[in-house]
């Protein structure tokens, strides 16, 4: 059996094919498995990591403005897609594989488009309610559908090709241990962890934030925390830390990584997540029944994230909050709140757990392997 993977540009895209990818290889060790990504992206870095074969193609996204400078831009985009879809053709070729499988990023469209005009069976997981502009212009293109929330079927036309199958999570998300994931991150015994991640890319107004929670956390540091500044604010973070004094901020618990690559053991052994809510990091968090305080990106089309947020802030799993809407004393005064509540943060624990898609990585590489063998 062979197979293709495509996706990229953010870590939402990249890490549900790697959990399907990794569950294949586990069931099937002989399966020879291929990632197509976007060059020059975030993918050359994580699924190599994972131990899969990756190859790239020139691909840039859409620009939704007029500005001459937006227009150019989406004509080298144009250009692009032709350039990606040629090489697409000829990688498949190579390859030849049973089946493609996109997980989102503007990569997925030359590349399941070359593999329609080949002849190879497609599908693409549409992992938001609302449906990207790459799965929208795919689907009338690709075989199958995948959706991760019921809602989100009414917002295609093709409907009889779409399937509910959740949104899959890498393995480890599954199986890690939180006592076992504590001890080897040092966090000490009976002191609440807090994850802060706002994207793989970072978000500038959230690190200016963090850089403010932690100078007043400092001062009286009753929980450690691990923040994650992303690949274009870490240099920037770490520069105003050193302005504020806190440079050795980490002595006293709180850490700050450009990008978390081992967030199954980071978030086994947190207490709290305060994050964004697309639809990835929020099937981590059901997952492992985590309760969090959600931020949704303001940078979103269709304000999606506010729609997955309220999800869960209805059922009582999370706390949801507006960018703009409150400053370092705020959040601090929640997260000094929740982690004060041991019950509460319990219960939102139970109902975080209560909204998870039992195998949702399971019930995509089932129909991947039903489309491979029709």
């Amino acid at each position: 059996m062979k197979i293709v993977f495509t996706c990229g540009g953010t870590a939402g895209h990249i890490n549900p094919a790697l959990g399907v990818a990794a569950l294949l290889r586990q069931r099937m060790p002989e399966t020879e498995v291929l990632f197509i990504g976007a060059k020059g992206m975030m993918e050359e870095t994580l699924v190599p990591r994972e131990g899969f074969a990756m190859e790239t193609v020139p691909i840039t996204n859409i620009r939704r403005g007029m500005k001459p400078a937006d227009i150019a831009h989406n004509l080298n985009t144009l250009k692009n897609v032709a350039v990606s879809t040629t090489q697409a053709k000829r990688l498949l070729r190579q390859f030849r594989p049973d089946v493609a499988i996109g997980t989102g990023g503007y990569v997925c469209y030359p590349v399941l488009k070359a593999a329609h005009s080949l002849h190879i069976p497609t599908l693409v997981h549409e992992s938001n309610a609302v449906p990207g502009l790459t799965t929208k212009m795919l689907e009338k293109t690709v075989d199958r559908i995948l959706v991760g929330f019921e809602e989100a079927r009414e917002n295609y036309r093709c409907r009889d090709k779409v399937t509910v199958t959740g949104t899959p999570v890498r393995m480890e998300f599954l199986h890690a241990d939180r006592a076992q994931a504590r001890r080897e991150l040092g966090i000490p015994e009976g002191k609440p962890l807090v994850v802060s991640v706002w994207g793989s890319l970072g978000a500038r107004r959230m690190n200016e934030i963090a850089v403010e929670l932690i100078r007043r956390a400092c001062q009286d540091p009753f929980f450690c925390m691990i923040h994650s500044a992303g690949s274009r604010g870490y240099d920037a973070m770490c520069a105003a830390l050193r302005e504020q004094g806190l440079a050795d901020c980490a002595k006293a618990g709180f850490e700050v990584r450009q990008y978390i690559y081992d967030m199954p053991r980071v978030m086994a052994a947190a207490d709290l997540v305060l994050c964004r809510a697309g639809a990835s990091t929020l099937a981590e968090l059901t997952a492992m029944g985590k309760p969090a305080v959600l931020v949704p990106s303001p940078n979103v089309t269709n304000d999606h994230q506010t729609k997955n947020a309220r999800v869960l802030e209805e059922a009582g799993a999370a706390v949801l909050l507006r960018e703009g809407a409150f400053g370092a004393d705020a959040l601090l005064g929640t997260i000094s709140s929740l982690l004060g509540a041991p019950e509460k943060l319990r219960a939102m624990s139970e109902r975080m757990q209560a909204l998870s898609v039992g195998d949702a990585t399971g019930r995509i590489a089932d129909l991947a392997l039903e489309l491979a063998g029709k």
